[in-house]
């Protein structure tokens, strides 16, 4: 309160210097002004900041400014864990993922353990109009070789086309120079199923028996035969029967099981 006090009587004496100042001013001559200005400047401007300062000073308006270069380094320090935290987190989201991806890998084994496997994670996809393939990340240093068979949880995805030493590529079902010899598992009717430009997870179903009768919504496994897919790996459903003008006509639309899209851990049947 004392504080305040001194400064405004500070103030006061301030104004009234000031008052004196412009008064003795008016009453001079012209020409004289100039000359007394430069007087005024070198003699009251130190005066006047030095009692700003007092004033200042009794008020604590200088914690002000003391004030505003620790909010400085506190925004700093605070940013500084901020991006520490950021890059924990980030760090914690790939620990996650890989988490998930051998979660999976080991699910998978555990369901397929009839067969002998090697699992992979997709590195690199083409999943374009004219070329759908994958790229995994286990070769033929783990034992992996061409035609062998590739199935994800959901089924089948195609088979290996191509090896390096520590990758693998493959040809997918949905590819349209695949070709892949299906059974209906209700009817055991066979079929042929293509890819399709179109459709990255559709098949187009053909070759199919005259006298066959393709229910929709059977599931489709393959058949075992054309010596490159084991037999009975559940590849979709039938989603439509199309019947052309005579018998040899007819073909089935396939929904695949997988979702190449989303597909990202596989495994490798070896044996």
């Amino acid at each position: 309160m004392e504080k305040n006090k001194k400064g405004g009587i500070i103030g006061v004496i301030i104004t009234i210097i000031i008052l004196i100042i412009l008064v003795f001013i008016t009453n001079i001559n012209s020409e004289n002004i100039s000359i007394i200005e430069n007087v005024a400047n070198n003699i009251v401007m130190p005066i006047e900041n030095a009692l700003t300062y007092l004033k200042n000073k009794l008020n604590n308006n200088d914690k002000f400014f003391e004030n505003i270069d620790e909010l400085k380094n506190e925004n700093s320090s605070l940013k500084q864990e901020n991006s520490e935290l950021e890059q924990k987190l980030r760090e914690f989201e790939i620990i996650k993922n890989e988490n998930e991806q051998l979660k999976q890998q080991l699910n998978l084994a555990e369901k397929y353990s009839e067969f002998t496997t090697v699992p992979g994670t997709i590195i690199s996809r083409d999943i374009s109009n004219y070329s759908k393939t994958l790229v995994i990340n286990v070769g033929s240093d783990n034992g992996i070789e061409e035609k062998m068979t590739v199935i994800a949880d959901e089924g089948l995805v195609g088979y290996v086309i191509s090896t390096t030493n520590k990758t693998s590529k493959i040809q997918t079902i949905i590819d349209s120079a695949s070709a892949t010899s299906c059974l209906a598992s209700s009817t055991r009717d066979t079929m042929i199923c293509k890819g399709t430009i179109e459709n990255k997870s559709q098949l187009s179903a053909s070759n199919i028996a005259t006298d066959a009768r393709i229910i929709q919504g059977d599931s489709v496994e393959t058949s075992g035969l054309g010596g490159i897919y084991v037999k009975g790996i559940h590849v979709g459903r039938i989603k439509k029967v199309n019947e052309g003008s005579n018998k040899t006509d007819s073909y089935a639309i396939i929904e695949t099981a997988v979702d190449f899209e989303k597909l990202e851990t596989v495994l490798v049947i070896t044996n």
